[in-house]
């Protein structure tokens, strides 16, 4: 038998999932390490095309499972390596770069919270909108050891990957054709993330509003 029968005959189902396992792996890994990649919308999508493949529900556990082992895996090295810019003396361009994504006020009320709740907190950062980034900073400046942080973290990324597997499950199921449960779910994932911001500044408008 030649390679190519033996190609032909492997499911599409395998080949996807092949490919788009690892592939979903990388990209939320990165997408924790730097902040473009929509990793939201990434495991929604993958969510969706495993909501209509024939190894419902353990295709959609799995893209979960994956997903969260992938952005446990970016936070931990980026927490790693925000520890190495606490402890040098000129700290580092990481660490910078950190505290410029986290706004002031959001940094203190992260810490207030750390304060009072311990690494509970965690969970909460990683399913607000612009929320992880500011709690783990406040982590950092706190000298929170990367194993606590660890214990912290694990839960929140596992609630954040089975939450955006729910949105791509609703996405599925909406529609017949994959391709529009994908084009709902990104959506839906687009308008959680920036909802908090654009009510911000539409708070932010009415009171420049008033005080004009």
């Amino acid at each position: 038998m030649g390679a190519a029968e033996v190609v032909g005959r492997v499911p599409p189902e395998t080949t996807q999932r092949a490919v788009g396992y690892p592939a979903l792996f990388v990209l939320v890994a990165l997408g924790a390490l730097v902040p473009v990649i929509p990793t939201g919308a990434l495991v929604s999508s993958a969510a969706v095309v495993a909501f209509h493949q024939r190894t419902l529900p353990l295709g959609v556990l799995v893209v979960i499972g994956v997903a969260a082992l992938a952005a446990f895996t970016g936070d931990l090295a980026l927490y790693w390596l925000g520890q190495r810019g606490v402890r040098s003396r000129g700290g580092s361009r990481l660490l910078e770069s950190l505290r410029r994504r986290a706004a002031p006020e959001r940094l203190d009320r992260a810490r207030v919270r750390l304060e009072e709740h311990g690494v509970v907190v965690l969970v909460l950062s990683r399913l607000v909108p612009a929320g992880r980034i500011p709690v783990m900073l406040a982590c950092l400046l706190g000298g929170l050891p990367l194993r606590r942080f660890a214990r912290g973290d694990a839960p929140a990324c596992l609630a954040w990957a089975a939450t955006y597997g729910l949105i791509g499950i609703l996405g599925g199921s909406l529609f017949s054709e994959p391709w529009k449960g994908v084009a709902a779910a990104v959506a839906l994932t687009v308008l959680i993330s920036s909802g908090p911001a654009v009510w911000r500044r539409l708070g932010d408008g009415r009171g420049t509003g008033r005080e004009g």
